[in-house]
């Protein structure tokens, strides 16, 4: 089948899901076609692949005022006029116009391209799958906005209130006439099931053929965290640093042979220092920017623990957050450590494959480093007896089949 794609990222830029799904999609003899938003960002470039894509630029200035100026501008057309869907529905009636498609799939975390996916799906009279990577309401506050607005602070919680109600009005509109919807956890499925019954869960995942388990001696024990924290109210890593600090008071661990990595933007970093500041373990922690996607395997394989961060799913905090970092964890083999406890899906998901600690206690923390760090020191690295068969149900093959499956069946009615 010929399937268009329309996304609001897709590699080089942050689209793993998407990157897979076309990479598996191309494998079992289907033919994706891309339309998405030209964004700067290379960190997905060994997933281009030679998929047809289609890239718009909503954006011409490379930065300063201009860049910002501009921003605002693309901002107030797209909320009054829906400028960006007009514009990637424009380029993707070119293709469409071509023939020969079976079904448009759109892939999302906010609103756009939704709506572009929906006018284009009913124009055509293609089933239409509709994407949600993450919804708004999954967000601890406001995280899911990229940018602040940063006017004054009484018309910033109006801006921001006005926003809100119309991403969610344009995604729940598209929703409702989506033949079906995917998602990321169980959480989300039945969230969005109050706008499409017709919602099924297809979760993040890992490729298996570039995360698998290897296995190196290190000269130092090293906890690793890969990505972004959002928010403290979203990824709290407080019962860490409290399991760290009791290990150093107890002289059961030394900078020279214990590391914390952190591979954060900057943002991230000063809200770990921040939050560190009440623990006297700065000395053991390192700090790099991001790397490659292409990199993040060999960095996992040599770590000793694998760091997730969360906090307790509540109506007012995060609910449903299943990264795909937690899924690549979970094929390396690696002791996986998760804080705070989310008591929800994750938990659930690193029981259910016994790939580590969805931690509830600081002392949990602490137990699970010292049994980790002990077998380190006799051994010179870290193991943990996984269950494999449940990790492969998330590896992104699977998940490119669930998708197929949904086109091919919508296909046959």
């Amino acid at each position: 089948m010929k399937i268009l794609i329309l996304c609001d990222m897709f590699p080089p830029a942050f689209g793993p899901r998407m990157g897979y799904l076309c990479k598996y999609m191309k494998r079992a003899g289907w033919t994706p076609v891309v339309v998405t938003e030209q964004i700067d960002d290379k960190t997905f470039s060994f997933l281009q692949g030679d998929i047809p894509v289609t890239y718009i630029n909503f954006f011409h200035s490379k930065g300063g005022i201009l860049r910002k100026l501009e921003w605002i501008f693309v901002l107030i057309l797209d909320f009054l006029f829906h400028y960006k869907d007009k514009k990637i529905a424009k380029a993707a009636s070119r293709l469409l116009e071509e023939g020969g498609y079976d079904g448009i799939l759109c892939s999302t975390y906010r609103a756009f391209p939704l709506p572009a996916a929906k006018a284009l799906a009913e124009k055509y009279h293609l089933p239409f799958v509709a994407d949600l990577r993450d919804i708004i309401e999954q967000y601890a506050a406001t995280e899911y906005i990229a940018h602040s607005f940063r006017l004054f602070p009484w018309l910033d919680k109006k801006v921001t209130t006005a926003f809100r109600n119309k991403l969610l009005r344009d995604r729940n509109e598209a929703l409702k006439k989506a033949d079906c919807v995917t998602t990321v956890s169980p959480w989300h499925v039945e969230k969005l099931k109050a706008y499409n019954l017709q919602t099924e869960l297809i979760y993040n995942g890992y490729d298996p053929e570039i995360f698998f388990p290897e296995q190196h001696r290190t000269s130092c024990f090293v906890i690793t965290y890969t990505g972004r924290l959002i928010s403290l109210a979203t990824r709290d890593p407080r019962l860490l640093f409290e399991a760290i600090d009791r290990l150093d008071r107890e002289k059961r661990i030394s900078p020279e042979q214990f590391r914390i990595q952190w591979y954060v933007d900057s943002e991230s970093a000063t809200m770990i220092k921040q939050a560190a500041a009440s623990y006297p373990i700065e000395r053991y922690m390192d700090f790099s920017d991001y790397v490659p996607a292409s990199e993040i395997p060999g960095i996992l394989n040599r770590s000793s623990i694998l760091l997730q961060l969360a906090n307790k799913f509540s109506s007012d905090g995060p609910k449903g957050f299943m990264t795909t970092k937690l899924f690549e964890a979970m094929a390396v083999e690696k002791p996986l450590l998760c804080v705070k406890s989310d008591e929800s899906c994750l938990e659930s998901a690193i029981n259910k494959t016994h790939t580590g600690l969805a931690a509830r206690t600081a002392d949990e923390v602490y137990q699970f480093i010292l049994q980790h760090y002990l077998f380190w020191q006799e051994k010179g690295y870290t193991h943990i007896e996984v269950d494999r068969e449940a990790i492969e149900h998330f590896s992104r093959k699977r998940q490119a089949e669930q998708f197929m499956r949904i086109f091919t069946r919508l296909n046959s009615k």
